[in-house]
């Protein structure tokens, strides 16, 4: 999470319009994200295992196994799948490497489908542009965890399907 200083660091700003945000596991949270994501006009595109679904919120859906092809045009991926054999990993090191340089990673998820290994040194070398984590695989996270240190990394408390309201985090002085 950084150090006090990092806070009054200049923060690098940008319009979610346009912005192209996948949804890997394209079930009924990932359309629930889609709503939210179309009011903010920005273009969804799904992940199903099959390619197929629900087209309302989405522009494009494409199969898991066309995953590596959909990444590196994505701004932001949210992994939502469910937690499977076929899931375990699902994003690594060949898939972070594949995404557009300065591209978010978001897993409300479970904490197997991200490999948190490639995640650490994906964010230390700056090849993502930051990540939030509402999971991790291992829970409560042990404060010995690398994850703490990463750079641009957001970490909650595995509650994001406990409210549909926006929690922000405040500094206190």
């Amino acid at each position: 999470m950084g150090s006090a200083a990092d806070l009054d660091k200049p923060q690098h700003l940008t319009e979610l319009n346009g912005e192209v945000l996948l949804i890997v596991g394209y079930g009924s949270i990932g359309r629930e994200v889609a709503k939210r994501a179309k009011a903010f006009e920005m273009r969804v595109w799904g992940v199903t295992r099959s390619g197929e679904g629900d087209r309302a919120h989405a522009e494009k859906i494409f199969s898991a196994a066309k995953l590596h092809k959909t990444l590196p045009d994505a701004d932001y991926v949210l992994i939502c799948a469910p937690e499977t054999a076929e899931t375990k990993h699902l994003i690594g090191t060949p898939q972070i490497a594949r995404m557009k340089p300065g591209a978010r990673l978001i897993n409300v998820g479970r904490g197997s489908l991200l490999d948190e290994n490639a995640l650490v040194q994906a964010l230390k070398s700056g090849a993502l542009g930051g990540a939030a984590l509402d999971v991790a695989q291992t829970e409560p996270l042990p404060a010995e965890s690398p994850l703490w240190k990463a750079p641009n990394l957001f970490i909650t408390p595995h509650t994001s399907g406990v409210s549909d309201r926006l929690w922000i985090a405040r500094r206190r002085f």
